[in-house]
This record gives structure tokens, sequence and C-alpha cells, in this order.
């Protein structure tokens, strides 16, 4: 995956969202009644930053809705620089899927986005059935259709599939798992390591979390491999609290900064 097209509001949500020894096996795979973490209503934001300076706020809401007559969730997301930050570089990316709501797979992935002149407006049409993806470039005008895995993720999607299927209760320090992902016009897997878990201090106060280290490809965006840390709630929702990497233009960190609507109680440790 080409990496240096990616904006910092795409590789943080990317390394928000993912989990190798052998594919991530769910109870999805049998149409389960997995209990959803979330629920309609949902809505995250997050800080992005170099030590006290912002640099873009990143935002996620899921909402409930219809696509081709059958109820969908329709997770929204939305980034953007600010303050100084955008009159260097200005962004504004716009992300959006309809996924399934109890197999938590996609059906349509929208993603609109500026990023300092380069822009992309994209439409992917998942089918699982057939395992394949029709991919509409508006801008170009251009259609494509491509072979997917199997549960393959949107960019989206994946953040809510693994919150709902995440094998929490088999999970050893130093295992890795992955998850099958189609971006753009690739197919690729994007794999993790558990580092067990630890508290950490946050605006919100003390809050326990599992801790990941995310294997991303090392280069002009990222200094090494295993350069980016990932802490998430260790309860039920499974909710991303920060996100710390070490990239090539310097370190740059991501906070949980504000929620509405989790679906179960936000626990957070009393001194």
């Amino acid at each position: 995956m080409n990496l240096k097209k990616f904006s910092l509001f795409l590789i943080i949500l990317i390394c928000f969202l993912l989990k190798t020894h052998g594919q991530l096996t769910t109870k999805s795979d049998k149409n389960s009644t997995q209990e959803i973490p979330f629920k309609a209503g949902e809505w995250l934001e997050f800080r992005i930053h170099y030590g006290f300076f912002n640099a873009s706020f990143a935002t996620i809401e899921l909402v409930k809705d219809t696509l081709n007559g059958s109820p969908v969730f329709h997770a929204k997301g939305y980034g953007r620089t600010i303050g100084l930050a955008r009159l260097f570089f200005k962004l504004e990316d716009y992300y959006d899927t309809y996924f399934d709501e109890k197999k938590v797979i996609p059906y349509w992935f929208i993603r609109d986005i500026y990023e300092g002149g380069y822009t992309k407006n994209l439409e992917i049409n998942f089918d699982h059935q057939k395992k394949i993806a029709l991919v509409h470039n508006k801008k170009n005008n251009t259609k494509a259709t491509f072979q997917i895995a199997k549960n393959a993720q949107d960019l989206i999607s994946a953040f809510y599939y693994l919150r709902t299927f995440y094998p929490k209760e088999k999970i050893m320090i130093n295992d890795t798992f992955s998850i099958n992902m189609f971006f753009d016009n690739e197919n690729y897997v994007f794999k993790m390591k558990y580092l067990g878990k630890e508290l950490i201090s946050t605006k919100f106060g003390i809050i326990r979390c599992m801790k990941f280290r995310p294997y991303v490809q090392s280069g002009r965006v990222f200094r090494e491999k295993e350069s980016v840390t990932l802490w998430i709630t260790d309860d039920e929702n499974k909710v991303p609290i920060r996100l710390q990497a070490e990239l090539a233009i310097g370190a740059i960190k991501a906070d949980l900064n504000r929620f509405k609507n989790l679906n179960h109680p936000f626990k957070i440790i009393v001194d």
C-alpha cells in the first residue's frame, strides 16, 4: 500500500481501527448474534497533536440508516486540519460506510477528500457473496471490479468489526492477528500485536487499557515497522483512547477528546 498518499488523519484512523499468525476468525462467519459493543448515536472525537500543538481533529459517528430497503448502520468519519496547521496544509476528509447490523461487513463505502490540493472521490460497492468490489472513481468517471477476501473491510467498517468480534478471551501477550482490508483498488492485510494491559492517565482520569503494536510500513511516513503504539479501553466499549507514533516528520499523538452515547458506562479508575 502506498502510504505516501495518506493524510495524518487517515494514518491515525488506520491504526485506531485495525488488528498474525493467521486470519482473524470470528463468529460472524456463522451469522451468530454477537453482542454489539456500540449503538446508534455513538460519537467520538480525536485530537491529533504534536506536543501541545493541535494539528487536526477527527470525528466518527454512527447512525441507523436504510440501504436497498434493508436496515444498516451508517458510520460517518470526518477529519480536518486546524489553526496554523491548516495554513500550511489544508485537509478536509469525509468518509462514509454502510454496513450490516449483525455481520458488520460493509456494503457501500464513500471517500471524498481534499488534502493540500490532492483530491479523491471514490465509491466502493461490496458484494460479499461474489467476493468482488466495484470501485467508482467519480473524479475520473471510471469504474473497475476487483476480487476481495472473505469479510473484507473498508477503512471505517473495520473499526466496528474489530470492536464486535475481537477475541479478547483468547488473546495472550505478544499474540498477533490480522484482518482483511480493501482500500481504493488494493487488497491488504493489516496486522497488530497485543502487548498487555496498562493504566494510562487521560483528560477523563485513569483508564484501564489494552495496549497494541500495529505493524506498519517503514519509510516515508513511519520511522520503523513497530513505531506505533495504540491503547484501547479494556471494557465493553473497546474505544480507542490514545495513539502514539514516531513518524518520519516527528512524533505525533492522538487522544480521545470527547464522546457521546457509548453503549456501556465509561469506566474511570478513581485513586
